[in-house]
């Protein structure tokens, strides 16, 4: 008996230290975003000097840079929004987009809007046929791995003309990013084609399919009736010079809220990559990744402005087409997988603007993953295969 008690007694005293550790580990995941924002002020604090100038930079640069290309292009989507472009484009187009990417019509608009804006234009759209019931979440989910692109303005113009000297690699560089968000929107047609078979094979849950869609479109319909017949005689499914001051007026206000969020990023990342170059945290990862990336043949002084335009686009790609190496194709091969990506600062814009919606970010990040990767591979094969390039 006295031996079992003994016994009893050291598993207890062997089992505490294990759930003071589980209990520390639980605590510390807990409480993780609570102990990295504590660290970013600090930060803040004692890099303070450099960090003022980086966000002087970063207000600069969304100053000069992005209200002007962006924000009109907020406020024409923001319109558009408001009439029945958006359908009829969904039945010219269903044919295509449909057997294409498995999404309805209406994704063309968000496409096109998307490649001609630039982020996060194609995550605002894709936000609003979410609330106007245009497309269900897993459709909304696919359609934002692809139809949130780099407009052609910031490729060819900033990156091709202003930092590379060069209209060709500008244009090179767009079209290869292209092709890589149309491939990523195959792909993940045929990634995803067995959950979308499982909803129709099942009654039950192709009705809940349906009405879902069916009952947002009616809602929608009737808070557009109810507008019309209000004493404001404003019609949001087909508008009249009437309507047009409270059309143009609420689509300002969603743009600046909007470009305003987007302001917020550029600054706020801006700050952290200075945080990051000033705490020699840059450095450390890039002696971390130096073995791995020289082994795909990619010198080292790449790896620092490869993190950097990880974390935040625009400066990323300008560190890149700084460094000055024999074989210009490394830079712009790089310059391409970071467009493709888009960075941190992008991704978590997008997910502050679906969140609302209850889309993941998942599958967006996996697809800007790939599309950077593709991107990289087709601006690879179109230097070494086509002679004038």
């Amino acid at each position: 008996m006295a031996k079992d008690i003994s016994v009893s007694i050291n598993d207890v005293n062997i089992d505490k230290p294990k759930g003071k550790v589980k209990i520390w580990v639980y605590s510390l995941k807990k409480n993780s975003l609570s102990i990295l924002f504590c660290v970013f002020t600090i930060c803040l604090v004692f890099f303070s000097r450099t960090n003022l100038v980086a966000a002087k930079n970063g207000l600069i640069l969304w100053a000069t840079a992005v209200v002007p290309s962006l924000f009109p292009f907020f406020v024409a989507t923001e319109m558009l929004s408001h009439t029945n472009v958006v359908s009829h484009i969904g039945k010219l187009l269903n044919p295509i987009m449909k057997p294409l990417f498995g999404i309805p019509g209406e994704g063309a608009f968000a496409f096109i809007m998307g490649l001609i804006s630039g982020y996060p234009v194609g995550a605002k759209i894709i936000s609003n046929f979410i609330e106007q019931g245009i497309c269900t979440k897993e459709e909304a989910e696919r359609m934002l791995a692809f139809t949130n692109n780099s407009g052609p303005l910031f490729i060819i113009g900033t990156v091709g003309i202003t930092l590379f000297g060069n209209t060709t690699i500008g244009i090179l560089l767009f079209i290869t990013h292209v092709l890589a968000g149309i491939s990523v929107g195959v792909i993940f047609k045929f990634l995803y084609t067995h959950k979308n078979k499982e909803v129709v094979t099942s009654n039950s849950s192709f009705e809940q399919h349906t009405s879902y869609r069916k009952f947002k479109s009616n809602m929608a319909s009737h808070n557009y009736d109810r507008d019309t017949n209000s004493d404001n005689t404003s019609s949001f499914s087909n508008p009249t010079f009437s309507s047009l001051g409270e059309i143009l007026g609420k689509s300002i206000t969603n743009a600046t809220s909007t470009i305003l969020m987007i302001g917020g990023f550029v600054v706020m990342f801006s700050v952290i990559i200075s945080i990051l170059n000033n705490s020699h945290i840059l450095d450390l990862l890039s002696n971390i990744l130096s073995p791995v990336l020289s082994a795909v043949c990619i010198p080292t002084q790449f790896i620092n402005p490869i993190l950097s335009g990880i974390v935040e686009l625009t400066n990323g790609v300008n560190l890149v087409a700084e460094i000055a190496v024999k074989n210009i194709s490394i830079n712009i091969i790089i310059c391409a997988f970071l467009l493709g990506f888009g960075g941190l600062s992008v991704l978590l814009q997008v997910f502050s603007i679906v969140s609302k919606n209850g889309l993941s970010i998942k599958k967006y990040a996996l697809g800007k993953l790939l599309q950077g990767i593709l991107a990289a591979f087709y601006t690879f094969l179109a230097l070494q295969f086509i002679p004038f390039l």
